[in-house]
């Protein structure tokens, strides 16, 4: 039955992606566009780890990262691409070793250094879709920026001790990130679960390859807020700013 597709997914990939595969609505179609699909995410620490692995399990074709920083003893409570013998050398190498061991069928593109209004059309040419993986509005403004002028998804996910957040955004369809936080709260060093990530960062990466499939219903005009400490999930509807600086007059 597969006998046609062959030339597309190898007889490894047939087999290592079975599973998924039999998923309702997904089938070798949408393995298909999954493979073909090039999938950008900013961050390779907290929830990065969980992001970048999970797709490149799930067979995507080209995973482009980045991130700035070095690995710190600080960061292994949850930042889990990152071992002990990582520390002190820059994360995106890091994750390079682990991810094209995880899964070598995987192409990997990586940048190191800051993303900002100069340089992330360059860096995350060419992606179908984007991640936030970060821990600052800043940078998360940066990448929303991004996907509306590009008229990309944008898949959100926040987290703060044993709680996190996620939406995903459709440029010109819901509100963007903007739209939801009009201002940058201060960076901070906050408390983290290694767990919250591990949590968020899998509801980032359903609705990823949600998209890419046309598989269930995307987290679209809504937010959803994990709180771990009392085991609940709320969801809160966003609606797009008319006046929105960034996505106001799409």
């Amino acid at each position: 039955m597969w006998s046609d597709i062959v030339t597309e997914l190898s007889a490894d990939e047939l087999k290592r992606y079975d599973r998924q595969i039999k998923i309702r609505g997904w089938g070798i179609e949408g393995q298909k566009k999954v493979k073909k699909a090039t999938v950008g995410v900013l961050g390779c620490g907290g929830l990065g780890s969980p992001v970048t692995i999970y797709l490149a399990v799930a067979g995507i074709g080209t995973l482009v990262a980045a991130d700035l920083d070095v690995v710190d003893l600080s960061n292994l409570n949850r930042q889990i691409l990152h071992w002990n013998k990582d520390v002190g050398r820059k994360k995106t190498e890091s994750a390079h070793e682990k991810l094209s061991q995880i899964n070598p069928e995987v192409k990997l593109k990586f940048f190191t250094g800051k993303v900002d209004e100069t340089n992330v059309d360059e860096v995350f040419k060419g992606a179908d879709i984007v991640v936030d993986a970060l821990d600052n509005f800043q940078s998360r403004f940066v990448l929303n920026d991004f996907a509306v002028r590009k008229g990309i998804p944008y898949v959100h996910g926040s987290i703060w001790g044993l709680e996190g957040r996620a939406t995903t955004i459709i440029p010109g369809k819901t509100a963007c990130l903007r739209c939801i936080v009009n201002e940058a709260p201060p960076k901070e060093v906050f408390p983290v679960l290694g767990a919250a990530p591990a949590t968020i960062g899998s509801i980032q990466v359903t609705e990823v390859l949600k998209y890419l499939t046309g598989v269930g219903k995307l987290l679209t005009g809504r937010m959803i807020v994990y709180d771990g400490e009392n085991m609940t999930f709320k969801e809160f509807e966003t609606t797009r700013d008319p006046d929105c600086p960034v996505c106001g007059k799409l």
